[in-house]
């Protein structure tokens, strides 16, 4: 299954955990940190694990939760209260190193020993660019073990603690600080072997600017994208999965090396291709199928 779109819902609002059950995120992420108030953090972990309990097992959806940094005593009340429930994965805000996610881990399999959950079956996704000093180690997430599911990335947090006061332009890029950060995520998940999955596009009444920032997210490498509002499910989903016309000239340049085996270098329609193409149609097919699968 690919996992293209990763929808927030506030974990303490049994209305949106209810709706969320029917918008087609291939991720629904129930938020325990910034979306709920200090008051509501033990309701809102009652909500989650009755939710997790209660969710059918053909669902196609993965039901994941993003807990409290792993340095507050929350943390650990919301893995007691989450993992007995089984989510499919945790997704880590603010963690300062990839050590955290080890520390992470650790506390997770403790958890799942006591309830009889296959050890290691509990994914991470860290947040990783959330603090100054995490920027400098994002290369050392590659030493991490099979939990990690992927890597993302933020900025509004980031900002806040460096004092900037914007960390867009006047036309709604990126400044450049943050495009930095981006391109730090993107290539420390990949060297890792992990999903590379965009970070939230905050204005969701701007559709034209989510189509923007979905497809430069891809062009780039970026496999998947955060999202605040389900009405940006569609426009995720879609700009993630290979269109007829990609899979089309991906099969076509398999088809053309499997005609030539040996070669490194084959024209086709006046374009030489050689094998990164290769490489790069192979993934694009095997995209198609994974969304087939789900």
């Amino acid at each position: 299954m690919m996992l293209r779109s990763w929808l927030f819902v506030p974990a303490d609002s049994e209305k949106k955990l209810a709706k969320s059950e029917s918008v087609p995120a291939d991720v629904i992420i129930l938020d325990l940190e910034d979306s709920v108030a200090a008051e509501n953090k033990v309701q809102a972990r009652g909500l989650a694990a009755e939710f997790l309990a209660a969710r059918s097992a053909a669902s196609r959806q993965q039901v994941w939760v993003r807990i409290n940094p792993v340095d507050q005593p929350e943390a650990d009340a919301d893995l007691a209260s989450i993992i007995r429930a089984r989510p499919d994965g945790i997704v880590l805000p603010k963690p300062r190193s990839p050590e955290d996610v080890k520390l992470l881990g650790r506390r997770i399999g403790n958890y799942e020993m006591e309830h009889e959950i296959h050890v290691g079956s509990t994914r991470i996704l860290p947040v990783a660019t959330e603090t100054p000093q995490a920027l400098f180690t994002l290369g050392d997430y590659q030493k991490c073990d099979q939990r990690l599911a992927g890597l993302t990335w933020g900025a509004e947090d980031l900002s806040a603690a460096v004092g900037a006061l914007a960390n867009r332009d006047a036309q709604g890029n990126w400044t450049s600080p943050y495009q930095f950060v981006r391109n730090l995520c993107l290539f420390a998940a990949h060297a890792a072997g992990v999903s590379a999955i965009d970070t939230v596009f905050t204005n969701f009444r701007d559709s034209e600017g989510l189509r923007h920032s979905c497809e430069a997210a891809r062009r780039d490498g970026f496999h998947g994208k955060l999202a605040i509002h389900p009405d940006q499910l569609e426009c995720i989903n879609q700009a993630f999965t290979p269109n007829a016309e990609e899979i089309a000239r991906a099969r076509q340049i398999v088809v053309l090396f499997e005609a030539n085996p040996g070669a490194g270098t084959l024209a086709l329609d006046g374009m030489m291709l050689d094998i990164p193409h290769l490489k790069q149609a192979k993934r694009i097919l095997a995209l198609a199928n994974m969304t087939d699968d789900s």
